[in-house]
């Protein structure tokens, strides 16, 4: 019973985001409206980031010896610096591991 839940909760989930981007074409959108929604990624990412980056697991802001947040500015500067998403994921994890597990 459980599985069966799990399963059909998944394919109502997948179908009602699937038909959103099957069903809608983008010549129905005015030009208005595709600049608008080329934000949404830029506004979004951050609020997913942020928590990851600033809170610990109690939900408290930590600043100060926070190894996250040195590999989050690292990842910011080589993302802007190369414009290359696997260089700024590699450099941001290097740098995350390297202060976690050597200093």
């Amino acid at each position: 019973m459980i599985w069966t839940t799990l399963i059909l909760a998944g394919l109502v989930t997948f179908f009602t985001r699937f038909s959103m981007i099957a069903l809608l074409k983008k010549n129905h959108f005015s030009p208005r409206i595709r600049v608008a929604l080329s934000y949404v990624p830029s506004a979004v990412f951050p609020a997913i980031i942020f928590p990851a980056v600033f809170l610990n697991s109690t939900g408290q802001l930590i600043f100060l010896d926070n190894p996250k947040v040195l590999a989050a500015l690292v990842a910011v500067l080589v993302g802007y610096l190369t414009e290359s998403v696997i260089a700024t994921i590699l450099s941001g994890l290097t740098v995350l591991w390297l202060l976690i597990f050597f200093i």
